[in-house]
């Protein structure tokens, strides 16, 4: 997994709730765990931009309602840095579902993701509609 360039801020703890961009048929996901999350003992596990997460979808397809998935996060409120000074802030909180080779499990994303998302996960960046 290539590394980022950019210090991004851990904004989405467990439990957060974020709309699922693509068009898998989950709408919204819910954050139940982090992967490969280090943190000292009772400090909640967090995700920011790129992070691999495991998700809960509570509203969607009848199939789709209550699976647990992988995903990763492709905006987030919260601001960050990037290695060139740049602040970036998105909308909303979003993810996209992928499997565990971080293929993406629909075939196209509704709105912009991360320059971040597209260094790391090229084919989430390939059904993309912009990348900013």
């Amino acid at each position: 997994m290539k590394g980022l360039t950019s210090s991004v801020t851990k904004a989405l703890p467990v439990g957060a709730r974020l709309v699922c961009d693509d068009n898998s048929g989950a709408k919204v996901v819910q954050i139940i765990g982090v992967i490969r999350y280090r943190a000292s003992k009772s400090t909640y596990p967090a995700a920011g931009v790129c992070d691999i997460i495991i998700v809960s979808v509570k509203k969607g397809n009848p199939k789709m309602r209550k699976k647990i998935e992988r995903a990763t996060v492709i905006r987030q409120k919260k601001e960050y840095r990037r290695a060139n000074g740049v602040h970036i802030a998105f909308e909303d909180n979003a993810a996209v579902l992928i499997d565990e080779g971080g293929l993406p499990k629909g075939s196209e994303i509704k709105g912009a993701i991360a320059r971040e998302v597209a260094e790391r996960y090229p084919k989430v960046a390939a059904i993309a509609a912009a990348v900013i």
